[in-house]
């Protein structure tokens, strides 16, 4: 495909507690691909602030889009209307259905026994404990990261995950859906619920909570899938 224009876009979407430089290890693979890419930033702010984010980082791509999201930004990937967004990938994500909160969802089923006791500040955000990186949020990353994932992370607002998800859509769009199976942030049970219900093509990997991290080779598998399909 010649020019930039002509080549799909992929959009990564970061979830709570990270930012665009989680994706990091899966940037570079997509480039060889002859793909754009970008990391939309999100303010953690309110649901509606995030998705207006996102849509701004739409308004700089041309042609088709598949996004990707991680965690919390699959609510996000979900609600925004842009018609130029093809496909959807979710990645250990959590996807409301219309009506529906991040915490109804993310609170679905009991919690991990390791995972991190959360508590919003005087501010109305949620931070993570600092051994919460290495105990449930990356699990299988090594102690040096886990510190960093610490010592870079952003909070988010509890508006994000109270505020009512629009129709998402998944509804109308072909979704993908990787599972993690040792995911000690988002119950894996949740994840197949949420995978089944939205009809995805679903992957299932025993990874931890953050596999475009830990495990980058399947979740660069699973997005490109997602790319194929345009053409397909």
């Amino acid at each position: 495909m010649a020019g930039s224009e002509a080549r799909p876009s992929v959009v990564l979407v970061h979830g709570a507690w990270a930012d665009g430089s989680c994706w990091n290890d899966i940037i570079g693979s997509l480039l060889h691909e002859g793909l754009n890419v970008l990391a939309a930033p999100l303010p953690l702010t309110s649901l509606s602030d995030d998705v207006a984010a996102l849509d701004r980082v739409l308004e700089r791509t041309q042609g088709p889009v598949v996004l990707v999201a991680h965690a919390y930004a699959g609510a996000v990937i979900a609600a925004t209307t842009n018609g130029r967004v093809q496909s959807l990938v979710f990645i250990a994500a959590l996807a409301p259905d219309e009506g529906e909160t991040v915490a109804e969802v993310f609170y679905r089923n009991k919690p991990h026994p390791q995972a991190p006791q959360l508590a919003p500040d005087v501010h109305g955000f949620i931070w993570i404990p600092q051994d919460g990186f290495g105990d449930a949020f990356a699990q299988n990353a090594s102690p040096a990261r886990a510190a960093l994932f610490a010592a870079t992370q952003r909070p988010i607002a509890v508006a994000c995950i109270q505020e009512k998800a629009p129709s998402p859509a998944w509804k109308v769009k072909p979704s993908w859906y990787f599972l993690a199976e040792e995911d000690r942030m988002i119950s894996p049970i949740t994840q197949l619920f949420m995978a089944q219900r939205m009809r995805a093509r679903i992957r299932s990997e025993k990874v931890d909570h953050m596999p475009l991290v830990t495990a980058p080779q399947p979740v660069i598998e699973i997005i490109l899938d997602a790319v194929a399909s345009l053409t397909a």
